[in-house]
């Protein structure tokens, strides 16, 4: 019971932090760090389908080394591990450092990574990234560990979508400020 009850507190905390901002990089990073405060996990990491989606893309992490961070792309096509998130599922790998599903298994290995959760990020019903947390130990994630990825996946896909949409509209409204007191101009 107080399992569950912390989870829904942390789940609360989280959004607060989270749509508490409209800058895309302090979502992410509110993402991340909530996440892992409430797992109390290794490392947390969440990264973003690049617009070709053939690649993940850093957006940010907490727990991992830089030299973790910058191991390489991401590859869809490489990483079972990723596609199979991407098609909406939440997927577990017991030993990152063994299992072929894993892109990286040395580089898991390096950080001393092993047990890993997935879970896809959407917006709008489709696919955005992932987040993904992991653990220094073999260890079976219970189903409310699963269920509070699985939300806050689905609450992070919802406000980075939003802080996109926001900084899109602040991008047009500036170049039309900016058009505008052209055309006064002239």
């Amino acid at each position: 019971m107080n399992v569950k009850r912390d989870f829904f507190e942390a789940l609360c905390e989280a959004l607060e932090r989270i749509v508490g901002s409209l800058d895309h990089e302090e979502v992410m990073r509110s993402i991340v760090e909530s996440t892992i405060a409430a797992v109390g996990l290794k490392a947390c990491s969440l990264r973003l389908l690049d617009r070709r989606r053939r690649k993940l893309i850093f957006g940010s992490s907490t727990g991992l080394s830089e030299g973790y961070i910058r191991k390489g792309p991401v590859l869809i096509e490489e990483s079972a591990l990723d596609r199979e998130a991407l098609d909406g599922r939440t997927v577990y790998l017991e030993n990152a450092q063994t299992d072929p599903r894993f892109q990286y298994p040395e580089k898991a290995k390096q950080e001393g990574i092993l047990s890993v959760l997935v879970a896809p990020l959407t917006a709008g019903g489709k696919p955005v990234g992932v987040l993904r947390i992991y653990a220094g130990e073999i260890r079976r994630f219970d189903e409310d560990e699963m269920r509070f990825l699985e939300a806050m996946a689905r609450l992070s896909g919802l406000a980075l979508e939003n802080a996109r949409l926001h900084q899109t509209l602040r991008m047009d409204f500036e170049t039309l400020v900016a058009d505008r007191y052209r055309i006064d101009e002239h």
